[in-house]
């Protein structure tokens, strides 16, 4: 049906006319009416508003559409890695499937209002038989990354003397027009990122779009009103010391919506798990859910730590870069070993120490400390959170006590998962620990297991553990010294 829709389109002016685009509600609605109109029916029809976003139902998703049925223009602040991109590129969803414009028009015009100067000579000449085309929602949507350097040329536009030499004209012509990022965005959205790395007298140039719809270019008497909905995104103004939003163009922007951090660890993990890179392996890889939470949790403990900053906040992309990092690193170690499964392991997130220091900008105090001392302490205390949260300390005692009994064991990260199980069985209460954790027998699974438990008790500072990973308990002062062969023993896991 859609298919036979698209294949009877009008091609020209008068069959356009003719066609159900005559209807009033379709042919001169604005944009940001015909965005309230599609919402108001999702609604009705209980569609999904933005799909693949997480967290914000009750929050942020509510003010955004309370914005627009409002027909506000609206920006969204909040610190990075919030969505905020996405977001505005999900608004299309909001605009109609298509809509008819003038054939090669620039700005989109629309054939029963044209705006442009070639466009109404264009009809003027031809009529009915001016050629139409239909324009799909994604070639509606315009964005650009504000920067120091944006003109206001680059955005509303200038006056091109190459044109007007070749035609002709003089440059008092509206002909002669070369339009900006805006002008193109006409019947759709223009947003801009950043807004507050947008010069000053850039912002100023705005005002007349958000108040009065039109445009002027070069100090010549053209006007434009056009018609676009207009969003920004920005990090909160006591965050970023590159500029700021200038109160006038504040003032002009409908509604200001607040972004957020996932509220919960499950949220954090849902989108973790959407976003990050996973799908690969062909189907052999296996997260265990402990590792997931360890992962999660350090991205909520850096946004509480007193050596990161919070006005910079710490992305979302830390936990998403971490994770696809630990499977890499679990692959790298079942490729070497030939294993049939991918399962990381808690040495696997240590590994994935360069995807977490990139996202962290630390107070003086961490600098002093650095970036790796920073997320190797963030890492041992999401361990630490996590095996308090799944398991009973007093139930792991016996594996204690065994090490208190001068119980050593050494393994590698790169060990096949077959050989360090053999080496673990010889903790009998650790095996019997692993089971509160619901694990499958399979010896991948189980040695992420029993690490986790070894390292949850490191981290609990029930037991050490030397650089290289090997775990023992260390000797009082009361007991006797350890002879020079079992000090020779203590070399552990590389």
């Amino acid at each position: 049906m859609a298919k036979e829709k698209r294949l009877k389109r009008p091609t020209t002016l008068g069959a356009l006319m003719r066609s159900h685009f005559t209807e009033a509600r379709t042919a001169r609605r604005t944009v940001r009416e015909e965005m309230r109109e599609n919402l108001l029916r999702m609604l009705k029809g209980k569609e999904p508003l933005f799909p693949g976003i997480v967290g914000y139902d009750e929050t942020v998703i509510p003010q955004i559409v309370n914005a627009i049925l409002s027909k506000h223009h609206m920006i969204l602040l909040g610190l990075r890695g919030q969505a905020k991109s996405r977001i505005l590129r999900g608004l299309t969803a909001f605009l109609d499937d298509e809509v008819p414009s003038i054939e090669g028009c620039e700005i989109h015009d629309n054939p029963y209002t044209p705006i442009c100067a070639a466009c109404q000579q264009k009809r003027a000449t031809m009529g009915e038989d001016t050629p139409i085309t239909f324009i799909p929602r994604e070639n509606r949507y315009v964005e650009k990354l504000a920067t120091p350097d944006v003109t206001v040329a680059d955005l509303i536009g200038d006056i091109d003397p190459i044109r007007a030499a070749r035609a002709s004209l003089d440059l008092s012509s509206a002909l002669t027009i070369h339009f900006g990022l805006l002008p193109r965005a006409n019947r759709g959205i223009f947003a801009i990122n950043e807004l507050p790395d947008l010069a000053a007298k850039v912002q100023v140039a705005l005002f007349n779009i958000m108040q009065e719809g039109d445009v002027q270019i070069k100090g010549y008497p053209i006007r434009l009103p056009l018609d676009a909905c207009l969003v920004f995104s920005a990090n909160p103004e006591d965050y970023t010391a590159r500029g700021k939003i200038i109160t006038p163009l504040k003032d002009r922007i409908g509604s200001e919506v607040r972004t957020h951090y996932p509220a919960s660890l499950e949220e954090g993990m849902a989108i973790t798990a959407q976003e990050a890179w996973l799908r690969r392996d062909e189907g052999r890889l296996q997260i265990p859910p402990f590792v997931f939470e360890v992962v999660e949790r350090i991205a909520f403990l850096a946004r509480e730590s007193k050596y990161i900053d919070k006005r910079s906040g710490v992305s979302q992309r830390l936990p998403i870069t971490c994770m696809e990092n630990v499977v890499s690193n679990a692959e790298r170690r079942a490729v070497l070993n030939r294993e049939k499964r991918t399962v990381p392991r808690p040495a696997d997130v240590y590994a994935a120490l360069p995807g977490i220091t990139g996202k962290l900008e630390l107070e003086y105090e961490g600098e002093m400390r650095g970036a790796d001392a920073i997320a190797t302490a963030l890492v041992r205390e999401a361990i630490r959170e996590t095996f308090a949260s799944r398991l009973s300390l007093a139930d792991c005692l016996p594996i204690v006590e065994w090490f208190g009994q001068g119980g050593e064991v050494r393994i590698a990260d790169t060990m096949a998962a077959e050989e360090a199980l053999r080496i673990l069985q010889k903790i009998p209460p650790l095996l019997q620990a692993a089971k509160q954790l619901k694990l499958d027998a399979q010896p991948e699974t189980l040695v992420s297991g029993c690490e986790f438990i070894l390292e949850g008790l490191h981290a609990m500072q029930k037991i050490s553990r030397s650089e290289e990973r090997g775990y023992f308990v260390e000797r009082r002062a009361t007991e006797p010294p350890a002879t020079e062969r079992e000090t020779g023993q203590r070399r552990y896991l590389n």
